[in-house]
């Protein structure tokens, strides 16, 4: 008896078995089933997407060559293709004027700047969310107009009319020239610049810019990270004369002691619309960026018996700017003087035979527009920067 209940529920624990083997079979075959419908789906659908994109791509350039094909048949004055490209943001820099910028970025690490982002220009209408990251990079790529040169009018001109230079003097080569496209030289067929900046911080559709060889009002293009493994080339080979910092250095720079006073009054009425924490690290900046040579190549020789003294009429008129276009011959009187704008003053200084700086007046300058409440400056950044 026993025997025949063990063999019952054998048979009974095996035909379970066998019925649950075959669930889970058909269950498992429904499975693959469904997988195999859902992979098939998908192949599909990845397939249409790929086509899709194959059609957009054809007909993206199409239309980039039927507007390519209007620009040059409308075109009167150029065979070359252009394309539709405008400015994403405007900057607002301590260096009110070009002359006294300095050569390269980075060289006066207190020049700072605010980028400010055109929200009809940055996609997707969002110009916060477009600078979303940026601010995890140390530096950026800044591509910009030289929307400042004094011959932009050639650009309008056939290249065979337009007389660009094939050749400009170098500064470090006391005016010694060499092609074109082995300088930097900011008057070019195409005027477009590449600067490196540190970024301060981000706010809203602005950024904070350190270290800026950017004029105010520089017209942006673009931002891109920079990124040290692959924008930094190790091994990278420049020529002796790029190297030799010492042609455009100062012996010193020194300030007037008559100039504390009017420096401070101008610091009192400039300081709400100033980049800079205090008046000591204005001067700081006065004091970097002169440590320089900024005079242009002609001025530098020129002889030191051509003078011109401030505090006249023809002083107001007639003080020499830092570009050849703006370079005059002037009379003989007592003593030679330059001047530099930054952050909205204009500062008046002469340098001897010896390299030695002394800056010796202050004054607001004209070329700002100080009321205009939309321009940054310090306060705006505070909370961020302390």
């Amino acid at each position: 008896m026993p025997a025949i209940l063990a063999l019952a529920l054998a048979a009974v624990f095996s035909a379970s078995s066998a019925i649950s083997f075959y669930i889970w079979k058909k269950k498992s075959t429904e499975s693959d089933s469904k997988l195999k419908e859902l992979q098939v789906s998908l192949n599909s659908a990845l397939e249409k997407c790929a086509a899709e994109r194959q059609g957009r791509i054809r007909a993206q350039q199409a239309l980039r060559k039927a507007v390519v094909a209007q620009a040059e048949t409308k075109s009167e004055n150029s065979d070359t293709t252009s394309y539709p490209m405008a400015p994403i943001g405007v900057v607002q820099s301590c260096f009110s004027t070009r002359n006294g910028s300095p050569w390269q970025p980075l060289l006066v690490p207190l020049a700072k700047a605010c980028l400010v982002l055109d929200s009809t220009r940055v996609p997707p209408a969002s110009p916060i969310a477009s600078l979303e990251g940026l601010e995890e990079y140390s530096h950026c790529w800044i591509i910009y107009i030289y929307h400042l040169n004094t011959d932009l009018e050639k650009l309008w001109k056939h290249p065979s009319k337009s007389k660009f230079k094939a050749k400009v003097r170098v500064p470090r080569l006391k005016g010694g020239r060499r092609g074109l496209f082995a300088t930097r030289s900011p008057h070019r067929p195409c005027p477009i610049g590449l600067t490196v900046v540190k970024v301060e911080t981000v706010q809203g559709n602005v950024l904070l810019l350190s270290g800026v060889d950017l004029v105010d009002g520089t017209l942006v293009l673009d931002i891109k990270p920079y990124l040290p493994y692959c924008d930094s080339i190790e091994r990278a080979v420049v020529p002796n004369w790029v190297t030799v910092d010492s042609m455009l250095s100062v012996a010193s720079v020194s300030f007037s002691d008559d100039l504390a006073s009017s420096l401070e009054n101008c610091w009192l009425s400039a300081e709400k619309n100033s980049l800079y924490s205090s008046l000591d690290e204005l001067k700081s900046l006065v004091n970097r960026v002169l440590s320089w040579d900024i005079r242009s190549v002609s001025q530098r020789n020129r002889p030191h018996n051509n003078l011109l003294k401030i505090g006249t009429a023809e002083a107001s008129n007639s003080t020499l700017d830092l570009d050849d276009s703006q370079d005059r011959q002037v009379a003989d009187s007592e003593e030679l003087m330059y001047h530099l704008v930054l952050d909205g003053m204009d500062f008046y200084y002469e340098i001897d035979g010896n390299g030695n700086v002394i800056v010796k007046e202050v004054r607001r300058s004209s070329s700002v527009s100080f009321g205009n409440e939309k321009r940054c400056n310090y306060s705006m950044w505070k909370d961020k920067l302390e």
